[in-house]
């Protein structure tokens, strides 16, 4: 199976050689969804070099530079914390809706594409206890709740891996094309991550700078940390400015390379807010609970998106997701932030994805100085892959919020699929 990927081009950096993004990303028509993961190939060595020590964040002239760490830097541990296999740390988000969408029951298989600690599978399992899930998930952590619930539940099959392993994960099970009933997507970092205090999702939490969501599994694959201290000025605007949508992205960019240059490496999550915290000056604003939101939420969201290659792995698994679900099968994706969300409206609203603005057929189709005849219509319409169960994009409950103050964000699209892919 080939997927549709958002083309920059394949680039490979060495860490002190981030030359070539900005060029591309200069010369291609982009928008936030439709950026490449710029593949960030590390030397082994520089890696292992890398400083991971926490310093203390004040931008005082008179402030020596710290001296670099020896020896290589602590692992981060992927392991799941005994409180992180409590129910209690993660509440699945709009779950009753997701729920009701799906319809569960015993004679059904599902495939959660996003498992975390488990709180959609077992809602499920919760009303249909005999049905077969798939329960997929990247992070290793996940993959061990997994594990722990298979022994629960025999129906329950975890599988590790992307989105864009998929098939070949299911091909193992002999799982074919069109016999899923149910898929259910809850996209970006889980509770569970940002609960961590070694992988460095949260603002809140001083730790490394992390951010990989297969952690250790991976490491090869560069880290927010690595991307911070490497990559030019340039290139970090590019990122915070398409991944964050944040409007200071050039004066943190500039800010980040020229802390890096006067005290050394930002090594963790709070030298990394700080920095953010001082391009604000302190304006901070308000969430839609009214509470402080930190100034650096659009930064890290911003370098989590392109070290996990997020975008891109939302538009494959939604590819394969149209690919295994039988005919009037239901995908329910959460999403939390308008870049995904625009991934999947344009998925389900047939909205091509090189397309600049959200026009569908319908829209094209709206002039009164052109008739189309039934063939060309026929042909149109056979076109159409999915059926949106709402056109507008469903929120979580007042209630919810109160609840489960994640939940504020969650935007939940749903839509049953219509064709059968015959390539």
């Amino acid at each position: 199976m080939s997927f549709k990927r958002f083309h920059l081009s394949d680039l490979k950096y060495t860490f002190h050689q981030l030359k070539c993004l900005s060029r591309n990303l200069n010369n291609h028509h982009y928008s936030s969804y439709q950026l490449e993961l710029a593949r960030l190939h590390s030397h082994r060595r520089c890696l292992h070099t890398s400083s991971f020590r926490t310093l203390a964040v004040d931008f005082d002239v008179n402030e020596t530079q710290p001296a670099a760490a020896a020896g290589p830097p602590p692992p981060v541990s992927c392991s799941a914390p005994a409180a992180a296999q409590s129910d209690h740390l993660h509440v699945p988000v709009m779950a009753e809706q997701s729920i009701k969408l799906l319809d569960p029951s015993d004679n059904k298989c599902f495939i959660d594409m996003t498992f975390g600690a488990g709180g959609h599978t077992k809602r499920i399992l919760a009303h249909a206890p005999k049905a077969k899930i798939f329960a997929l998930d990247r992070d290793p952590t996940a993959d061990g709740l997994a594990k722990k619930l298979q022994q629960q539940y025999s129906n329950v099959t975890p599988v590790h891996g992307k989105f864009t392993d998929l098939k070949t994960l299911l091909d193992a099970y002999d799982v074919r094309r069109e016999s899923v009933d149910g898929i259910l997507f809850d996209i970006g970092a889980s509770s569970m991550q940002f609960d961590s205090t070694a992988r460095g999702f949260a603002i809140s939490r001083d730790a490394p700078l992390d951010m990989r969501m297969d952690g250790v599994a991976s490491p090869e694959q560069p880290s927010a940390g690595d991307v911070v201290n490497y990559a030019g000025e340039n290139d970090l605007f590019q990122i915070l400015k398409m991944y964050g949508e944040e409007k200071h992205a050039r004066d943190i960019a500039r800010a980040i390379v020229e802390s890096r240059q006067a005290f050394g490496k930002i090594a963790s999550t709070k030298q990394l807010a700080s920095i953010v915290e001082l391009v604000y000056q302190g304006n901070h604003k308000l969430d839609s609970l009214g509470r402080h939101a930190h100034v650096a939420t659009k930064t890290f969201q911003a370098l989590r998106i392109f070290v996990n290659n997020e975008l891109n792995e939302l538009n494959n698994g939604l590819i394969l997701a149209h690919d295994y679900l039988r005919p009037g099968g239901v995908c329910v994706v959460i999403s939390f932030h308008s870049l995904e969300d625009r991934i999947v409206k344009r998925h389900f609203h047939g909205i091509d994805m090189d397309k600049r603005f959200n026009a569908g057929i319908g829209d094209h189709l709206q002039n009164s100085a052109f008739t189309f005849s039934n063939e060309t219509m026929s042909g149109l319409m056979k076109r159409k892959r999915w059926s949106p169960i709402s056109r507008k994009v469903t929120s979580a409950t007042d209630d919810e919020i109160v609840a489960n103050p994640r939940s504020r964000s969650a935007k939940l699209r749903a839509a049953v699929k219509l064709t059968t892919i015959n390539e």
